[in-house]
């Protein structure tokens, strides 16, 4: 989605990914895939055989059946994930809700358009690319379960460009630069991979975009931070990461049945 080249020359300063200008150009950039993707996977489809089977929109994750539950069990289920996280959060003071900031951004007259990539446009537009557009070409060749794990090389892909404004900069050797190129790569494919397993097993967009969004908000844990402090700061903590990666996995399957969800589009049980 993002993968154009982020440098721009204005008097002979290039402009970061971050910066207003590369993030609006990139607007409309993304805006365009996002209606071209759509209209790609309704040429090549083929009319169903049975009039009663899925149409476009139900392929693409867009229903109002199941929504409710789709909208709130997977967000809650990758709360669970960062149980750890969250709670370190919450004790530091470190906690700025993306809804916080979303309010900051309402009253300042739409301006900050990091917080309406990290949060609306990103998010979505990724999810609905890469997971809602995809998903329903991999699925009949591959199968759900090879096009969970094939769909999100794509995802990380996308994002081996940031290597190139690293470079630019010049502020980190070309050894570190890649490292953390390739840890970004494997850490996106992965998430890829939960959001596709979302998708396929509910059947809708929502639960992958609250979560991406979510995601996005928390960042990487920060694993060293959990032994800083006090001892009992740090064992209690460990004890929450612990905790929440095995509730995460206890729930995973059972909270994603396709019947929770009315998902009768996509078969994975």
């Amino acid at each position: 989605m993002y993968t154009e080249d982020s440098n721009m020359q204005t008097l002979h300063c290039f402009l970061t990914r971050d910066h207003p200008a590369t993030v609006k150009r990139r607007f409309v950039g993304v805006l365009l895939v996002t209606l071209l993707a759509p209209l790609y996977l309704w040429l090549i489809s083929n009319d169903s055989a049975d009039p009663q089977g899925p149409h476009l929109l139900q392929w693409l994750g867009l229903q109002t059946e199941g929504f409710l539950l789709a909208s709130t069990l997977p967000l809650l289920l990758t709360m669970l994930l960062f149980l750890g996280p969250i709670a370190m959060c919450l004790t530091d003071g470190s906690c700025y809700s993306p809804i916080t900031r979303g309010m900051m951004y309402i009253k300042y007259r739409y301006r900050d358009v990091l917080w309406l990539r990290n949060f609306i446009v990103a998010p979505f537009t990724e999810e609905f690319v890469f997971r809602a557009c995809m998903l329903p070409l991999l699925i009949p060749c591959l199968g759900p379960g090879l096009a969970v794990v094939v769909c999100p090389l794509f995802f990380g892909v996308a994002h081996i460009h940031h290597v190139f404004e690293r470079l630019k900069t010049g502020d980190q050797s070309v050894k570190v630069i890649w490292m953390l190129t390739m840890f970004q790569f494997s850490y996106t494919t992965v998430f890829g991979a939960y959001t596709a397993f979302l998708f396929v097993r509910t059947g809708h967009l929502i639960g992958p975009y609250f979560c991406h969004a979510f995601c996005n908000e928390m960042g990487f844990p920060n694993f060293g931070d959990v032994f800083t402090g006090s001892k009992l700061r740090a064992v209690l903590l460990s004890v929450l990461y612990v905790a929440g990666l095995v509730l995460f996995l206890v729930f995973l399957w059972p909270a994603t049945q396709a019947s929770l969800y009315s998902n009768s589009t996509y078969k994975w049980t």
